[in-house]
């Protein structure tokens, strides 16, 4: 309902309609109105023979009070080193009608403030103190009435309800101690090294401070802190309490511990701990680790936010809270901002409400706020999901701790996102070694000259007699010393340490090595386990009525578990079954992945005639863990950063992300480059994530084709990942059950089909899923092997597409081969299948894709004991081809060419290698097996 209470400039015909029903029924206008008329009747009664006047006046200053609430923030005194912008038209009273005569002229409007009946002198100084102060607030355009109320009773009636005692502000002043120390004896030490310093917004550490002391009195028991490079360090220090001595170490280490692999620079590195607050309670701080990518960490940080939710604290969103740190032309610029708050009120994406902190540098880089984003403030895109923002001057510790109490408050209460603009500036350039006079000189002249936000707060609070004038030099010089001896402390260390990222959530899982993928372990489940599971996900409750197609599907489905034969849904429904059947909690999230992109899945039952839905996977025993599936928004960046970050929270789950179609994941690519295939060796991180990609040439065009294959290989090495085109049912259900069957951990891509999900030969037998494992190669166990002339390796659907030829022409001399999991590449089962080829005299490699895309490059260097050669699309810098008739014809030379013809006396039919009338290479057959033998 969106709040009538003084929107708009208020005219009188608008405010006699209320009286009017006001005096009809007072209960029928709100309480603000009401207690305005009930004053409104008494001074009427009191002056009657001005009445109407008075009326006038009144909404007037009703007017002028809604200006300030909704406009009062523009002309506020938040900006410590620029000059205030100009708006119009001002709050000066000439705007609204009123003039200084009427300054000692009391109004009943004073009641709407809560300060009773006020001569208008006073109705301008509560505003001008509530609200164009070094505190900016926006939030009368939320549409709930009951928000609006609330902010408005605690910004109006509680605006100097937060009295600090002498101790609190030193408290304050301890953490700007150490905030500005911090930076300042970096700048001394590491001369012209990287930092990205905090400096000029140090304020940032007293007010994360105070979010977590807030905080835990509020009963969160854990935050989760996504934040950029800028700052990290300090926030490491003085808020994580990383030991001083281990971020000393990174400036001049030469090595790492066991942890990590490759490691990252020192301002993207990660951090758990557990601090006590002031009152004693404990708190878990887990800080994610981050790359240069601004903001790609924040829906990473939601995500792993909701993880720990949804496992740690029973879905009790009261007891976990993400703060997300923003640069202000990042929050302004980046889409993948908007796609997770798009997030923020969605059922399976929600967190109780985020607290943003913007570090306003008021410049991006070297690019002036001005030239940086076209909305009045960086954080106007938070108006798209009804928060409410606060502008604090970033010289002022005490306005920026009684917000953060404002927030957490809100936050707690309503249950949702509440973004802080710390305004402040950036005292050197985007790193140390950059010179910002090149490009602002009149604003670092300005910041030249001022002094920084801890020597202005010790200031006052000698002026306020807090302190003496020897207090803050004593603690600086103590912290100084402090610091020298970590130095020291950290320069005798031989090696960088870098503490794994919630270590003891992972404990019980290791990092893969080598040998882990030589063969895959058993991942059968027992024959009655897979009846009893089929059983009840194919069963509907009889007291629920659903769609009749749904009921035949449900019914087939049985059919075909009791024939003993599943198609690819039905084992993709009984993997998730038997994980959760044994305790391993499933999440899968995507576009339409309730019912599946080609309507194949059908995880979730609509009731006919009504909003409610049954999940088959979460009723199948009163001890089973948790199942959910969720349609996503229309976001590949935001929701797959999301899920990576949810997979980090649960290492004894199944956590999947699947694409509508496969190669929409490239508008995440950024999550796959920064965090999927790196984030191992960069920061020791574990995950389990598995994505799903719908992979095929179907004669779909170029951007439903492909789910780029290449770039996948391209990016693995190390055993970073597990990369897999699976081509039967009973595999898939061995590849997802194994990736919570290990000892170890490793982001599994899975290039899955579009037309094999219901094909008629892509069909395996239920006795496949109670026995076995995974298979990396699956050979062609129906040749002879020592009768085939050719071997054909092939991945995913177009082994149906050869078999389907092979069949027709009963080649039998041809042999074909599936590599089902590309990457780590097994390389001993493919020798063992060259072994059992003695006589071949043409091994090949063929593929839908481009002979430049796929994976025929990453063949060609992995499979090297034998002369192989491709067969393929021709190079291309597309995909694939837009109209079905071309494509058709693609694929018809790619099968014809590894099933050649020839004119001999078969009538055009394939006649193999012994043909000795047509074939390219008859006439020179036996010189061709010398050369391919090596003889």
């Amino acid at each position: 309902m969106e709040s009538e209470s003084f929107l708009g400039n208020i005219d009188p015909q608008a405010v006699d309609k209320l009286y009017k029903e006001y005096l009809s029924n007072p209960n029928s206008v709100e309480e603000g109105w009401r207690n305005f008329f009930k004053g409104f009747d008494f001074a009427l009664a009191g002056y009657s023979t001005n009445g109407g006047q008075q009326f006038d006046a009144e909404v007037k200053v009703i007017n002028l009070i809604d200006a300030y609430r909704k406009r009062g923030h523009l002309f506020t005194k938040t900006n410590p080193v620029r000059t205030p912008r100009m708006f119009t038209p001002t709050l000066d009273i000439e705007n609204f009608e009123l003039s200084k005569a009427d300054l000692n002229t009391v109004f009943q409007a004073g009641k709407q403030l809560g300060i009773g009946p006020a001569k208008l002198s006073d109705i301008l100084d509560f505003l001008q103190s509530t609200y164009t102060t070094t505190i900016g607030c926006e939030y009368m355009y939320i549409r709930n009435n009951e928000v609006v109320n609330w902010l408005q009773h605690r910004i109006e009636n509680n605006r100097n309800s937060t009295v600090f005692t002498h101790e609190q502000k030193k408290h304050i002043l301890s953490h700007l101690k150490q905030a500005v120390g911090f930076e300042q004896f970096i700048h001394r030490k590491f001369i012209g090294q990287k930092r990205f310093s905090l400096e000029g917004v140090e304020t940032l550490i007293p007010a994360m401070d105070a979010v977590i002391e807030r905080g835990a009195e509020l009963g969160i028991q854990e935050f989760v802190i996504g934040i950029p490079h800028r700052g990290r360090l300090n926030v490491l220090a003085n808020i994580m309490q990383k030991p001083f001595d281990n971020i000393f170490s990174e400036f001049f280490g030469e090595e790492y511990d066991e942890n990590v692999a490759l490691g990252d620079v020192k301002y993207h590195m990660g951090y758990s701990a557990s601090v006590k607050t002031d009152n004693g309670n404990e708190v878990k701080l887990n800080l994610v680790p981050n790359p240069s990518h601004l903001e790609a960490v924040t829906p990473v940080a939601i995500g792993l936010s909701r993880s720990r939710i949804d496992h740690l604290y029973q879905k009790d969103f009261t007891k976990l809270a993400p703060i997300i740190i923003h640069g202000d032309a990042a929050i302004a610029s980046q889409g993948v901002v908007y796609e997770t708050l798009q997030m923020s009120q969605l059922k399976g994406y929600r967190v109780g409400g985020a607290i943003h902190l913007i570090v306003n540098n008021q410049v991006g880089f070297t690019t002036n706020y001005a030239d940086a984003r076209s909305s009045t403030y960086s954080t106007d895109i938070a108006k798209v999901i009804q928060s409410p923002i606060f502008h604090v001057n970033g010289d002022d510790p005490e306005a920026l701790a009684h917000t953060i109490r404002l927030a957490m408050d809100f936050r707690q209460r309503f249950q949702r996102d509440v973004f802080i603009d710390i305004l402040g500036y950036r005292r050197y350039g985007h790193n140390e070694g950059d010179e910002p006079r090149f490009t602002q000189p009149i604003l670092y002249k300005a910041i030249a000259k001022h002094p920084n936000p801890r020597d202005i707060y010790a200031k006052k609070l000698v002026e306020q007699g807090v302190i003496d004038s020897e207090f803050l030099k004593k603690k600086v010089d103590s912290f100084d010393s402090f610091l020298d001896e970590k130095l020291e402390l950290a320069q005798k260390a031989k090696k960088v340490s870098i503490q794994p990222f919630l270590e003891s959530d992972w404990k019980q899982i290791r990092h893969s090595v080598k040998d882990d993928f030589c063969t895959s372990p058993e991942t059968g489940v027992a024959m009655a386990d897979l009846e009893r599971i089929a059983k009840s996900i194919n069963s509907l409750p009889p007291d629920m009525q659903f769609f009749k197609k749904l009921e035949k599907l449900i019914a087939d489905r049985q059919l075909h578990v009791e024939s003993g034969r599943v198609d690819w849904a039905i084992a993709e429904l009984l993997a998730y079954g038997t994980l959760v059947d044994q305790g391993h909690p499933v999440r899968l999230s995507g576009q339409d992945s309730e019912r599946g992109t080609f309507s194949h899945r059908h995880a979730v039952y609509a009731v006919e005639d009504s909003e409610e839905k049954y999940f088959p996977l979460k009723n199948i025993s009163s001890t089973q863990a948790s199942f959910h599936v969720y349609n996503s928004p229309l976001s590949e960046y935001g929701v797959l950063g999301f899920d990576y970050g949810y997979s980090l929270g649960v290492p004894n789950g199944l956590t999947i992300w699947e694409a509508q179609f496969g190669d929409f994941f490239n508008v995440a690519q950024v999550i796959i480059d920064q965090y999927v295939s790196s984030a191992e060796d960069k920061w020791g991180l574990k995950s389990g994530l598995t994505l799903l990609l719908p992979h095929g040439f179907e004669g779909q065009g170029p951007e439903h084709s492909s789910a780029r294959i290449e770039r996948f290989l391209t990016l693995a090495a190390r055993q970073n990942m597990q990369i897999t085109n699976i081509s039967t049912p009973a595999n898939f259900f061995h590849a997802l059950r194994k990736q919570v069957k290990r000892e170890f951990r490793t982001p599994l891509i899975v290039f899955t089909p579009k037309s094999l999900l219901r094909h008629p030969r892509c069909i395996s037998q239920l006795d496949e899923l109670s026995k076995g494992a995974f298979q990396e190669v699956i050979d062609d166990n129906y040749v002879e092997s020592e009768k085939v002339l050719r071997v054909v390796f092939c991945s995913g659907k177009i082994y149906y597409d050869l078999l389907e030829r092979k069949e027709h022409f009963e080649a039998n001399d041809i042999a074909l081969v599936r590599i089902e999991q590309l990457y780590p590449f097994p390389k001993k089962q493919v020798e063992n299948v060259i072994a059992r080829y003695p006589n071949t005299i043409q091994w090949l490699w063929v593929q839908e894709e481009p002979q430049n895309m796929g994976a025929w490059n990453f063949i060609r260097d992995n499979i090297t004991q034998v002369p192989i050669e491709v067969v393929s699309r021709l190079a291309s810098g597309s995909p694939a081809v837009g109209l079905s008739k071309l494509h058709n014809q693609e694929q018809q030379e790619i099968i014809g060419k590894v099933f050649r013809r020839c004119d001999c006396e078969l009538n055009n039919k394939y006649c193999g290698l012994q043909c000795k009338v047509g074939s390219q290479r008859s006439e020179r057959k036996a010189e061709y097996v010398e050369v391919v033998r090596g003889k």
